[in-house]
């Protein structure tokens, strides 16, 4: 098993790319175990957490990158009515839920308390998978 302490900062660029699939919740941790797609095990004992893409770990042959698991989220599209954008961000982040903003839509956690949200509301939403990468600065939970 291979240690890792922290992301590397330089690698061979023209080795191919070999994932270690990651969830969000362990990817924000500092000590955990992991395995990449071709099997090689990484313990990890970091100084910070690492982000989804890092690359943590180059053998003579390929490079190992973190790749950051697709969730369940909710997407409502923004439009351009800026008012009801600022409302919707309120009421989500009333409920203590992390959002992320990216390609004209807001993304939130599948949860049946944001689902309840947007059904009393009135809010077109669309349930899928992606990788989910929340505002960081915010207080939730």
């Amino acid at each position: 098993m291979e240690l890792i302490h922290r992301a590397l900062t330089e690698w061979n660029q023209q080795f191919p790319v070999l994932r270690v699939p990651v969830e969000r919740l362990v990817l924000a941790k500092r000590r955990w175990r992991g395995v990449a797609e071709d099997g090689r095990e990484f313990g990890f004992d970091l100084e910070a957490p690492l982000a989804d893409g890092a690359a943590i770990f180059q053998s003579d042959a390929a490079v190992y990158n973190l790749a950051q698991k697709y969730e369940p989220v909710l997407e409502v599209g923004l439009g351009a009515d800026s008012p009801s954008a600022a409302r919707l961000g309120w009421m989500i982040g009333n409920l203590h839920f992390a959002v992320e903003v990216t390609g004209g839509v807001v993304r939130v956690v599948d949860d049946p308390a944001v689902r309840q949200l947007f059904g009393r509301e009135g809010i077109a939403f669309t349930a899928c998978k992606r990788v989910f990468h929340p505002l960081s600065g915010g207080h939730h939970h």
